[in-house]
């Protein structure tokens, strides 16, 4: 089966589709598990990699979509989103909540409907490209489009 043909892919490609025609999932013959292996596999910045990183806070789960250069800062967004505990969420709740693992989850497509906060820090970059649902699979977009397909707030989240 190749990696196109996976349900979480599928259900990724789906999203993007129904959203723009011209949007399509690139199957990498490397992993794109990491920011660096994205960048090495895609030969791009590695800032121009968009990292999905769930979080998970006293009663619900947030995502946020990261430059590859930068790390998320928990100071930050504990302050901006007036949040007092927050954490890396465990990697059977990024699976449950969604329906992707990690190195896989794509900004789109999950199973349930959380909030999405974009690092302003991707703006600098005219192409971003960011997982289609398997470490293999990521997707080309603009980061006005980003923030349009997953009706995220642009925030400043990293250090």
């Amino acid at each position: 089966m190749s990696f196109l043909q996976k349900e979480p892919v599928q259900r990724a490609e789906k999203f993007l589709k129904e959203f723009d025609s011209n949007l399509n999932v690139i199957s990498l013959e490397t992993s794109a598990r990491t920011a660096a292996d994205a960048a090495n596999s895609l030969k791009c910045e590695v800032g121009a990699i968009v990292k999905s990183l769930l979080f998970s806070t006293d009663d619900k789960f947030i995502l946020c979509l990261v430059s590859g250069d930068k790390k998320a800062s928990l100071n930050k967004l504990k302050k901006n989103l007036d949040i007092k505990n927050m954490e890396m969420a465990k990697a059977e709740d990024v699976k449950e909540v969604t329906g992707y693992t990690i190195g896989g989850v794509s900004p789109v497509g999950h199973l349930k409907k959380i909030n999405i906060y974009i690092d302003k820090n991707l703006v600098r970059f005219k192409e971003l490209y960011a997982a289609a649902g398997h470490p293999n699979c990521v997707f080309k977009i603009d980061f006005k489009n980003l923030v349009q397909i997953t009706d995220g707030s642009i925030l400043d989240i990293t250090e």
